[in-house]
């Protein structure tokens, strides 16, 4: 990476220098600032019920999502005891990450152009996933598919929840945007 102050992002470039201009004809808007553009990224993993006899399972999601995202990541902490599963209110039980700007667009590209063509029988994404406001959710079974983890160093394998969430007014302008950033979702 070069000098933090004056690089910006392939996908990020790709975006103020295409897309936005593409957007704002093929959705009819009047202003470039009615264009959706993606706002931000939030990565979840959670540990699971084995985290609450071995703490160190939480510090090892953490720390492969700190790989995976290049920010470190913060500990998610339950909020109700269930005795069931031994897990008292407060215990860490996964870790999260948010990611904004430059850091968000650099995750995009290696997710839509190295880690999602790596999952086994991968078809594309579901177009049903999306809340309503523009706001698109989906999962991914194994950590494994992104390239900066070490095959021989992983002793579990993670699954994780990634959220978009874009500035889209609706459904179908959101779909327009992930569409246009190569996001590989299947026709409806």
């Amino acid at each position: 990476m070069a000098d933090s102050t004056n690089y910006t992002p392939r996908l990020q470039q790709k975006y103020k220098d295409v897309i936005q201009q593409e957007l704002l004809a093929s959705l009819n808007l009047n202003n470039v600032f009615e264009v959706p553009k993606i706002s931000k990224v939030v990565i979840n993993i959670g540990a699971g019920s084995e985290s609450v006899s071995d703490s160190k399972k939480v510090n090892d999601a953490a720390s492969a999502l700190e790989l995976i995202a290049g920010q470190k990541p913060i500990k998610t902490k339950a909020k109700k005891a269930i005795a069931g599963f031994k897990l008292r209110e407060g215990m860490a039980v996964g870790a999260k990450v948010t990611l904004r700007k430059a850091v968000m667009y650099e995750f995009i590209d290696r997710l839509v152009n190295i880690a999602l063509p790596r999952v086994r029988d991968f078809d594309g994404l579901n177009p049903k996933s999306f809340d309503g406001n523009g706001n698109y959710a989906f999962g991914i079974k194994e950590h494994l598919i992104f390239p900066e983890i070490n095959y021989e160093s992983v002793s579990e394998i993670w699954g994780m929840d990634i959220i978009i969430n874009t500035t889209a007014k609706n459904d179908d302008e959101a779909l327009a945007l992930l569409q246009s950033f190569n996001f590989p979702i299947k026709k409806r």
